[in-house]
């Protein structure tokens, strides 16, 4: 049984009201997909942008692969996302929008073996937006200690 990849971004939620979602395919070299498979990647800071017709993840630390040689990727460069005509359209419509951001939530590996990532189309939340969210999870937390003493 091989290990299941499951890179998430657990900031997102929290930072971000999420509007829509897709998956996407990623396209990666060799070295990258292995380091993937080893777990070795973050989208802590990564981020989705437009250009030229097509939508692109930056930041995203992919480390590079140990038994990789002189063939070895480089950790932090632009990777290509593929989706199809009509997200790509939703999604450059949607950027066009000040404030507007695609931010990518997990990384998985799919049942074919092909690495995917789930992206949401996000709205940057305000300060009182967070606290409120801290404070409804503090109260369901507590609602459930009540539950269990029952």
């Amino acid at each position: 049984m091989e290990k299941q990849v499951n890179i998430k971004n657990k900031k997102a939620k929290f930072e971000y009201h999420l509007i829509d979602r897709f998956t996407a395919g990623l396209v990666l070299s060799g070295t990258e997909i292995k380091s993937i498979r080893n777990g070795k990647a973050s989208i802590l800071e990564a981020y989705c942008v437009f250009d030229s017709g097509e939508v692109w993840i930056r930041n995203m630390h992919i480390t590079a692969y140990e038994n990789g040689s002189i063939y070895n990727h480089k950790p932090r460069t632009d990777r290509k996302l593929l989706l199809n005509k009509k997200e790509i359209q939703k999604i450059e419509k949607f950027l066009k929008v000040k404030g507007n951001t695609v931010v990518p939530l997990k990384i998985f590996i799919s049942e074919k073996g092909w690495a995917k990532l789930n992206i949401a189309t996000a709205q940057g939340k305000k300060l009182h937006d967070k606290r409120q969210d801290l404070k409804d999870k503090d109260d369901k937390r507590d609602m459930e200690r009540a539950m269990k003493r029952f």
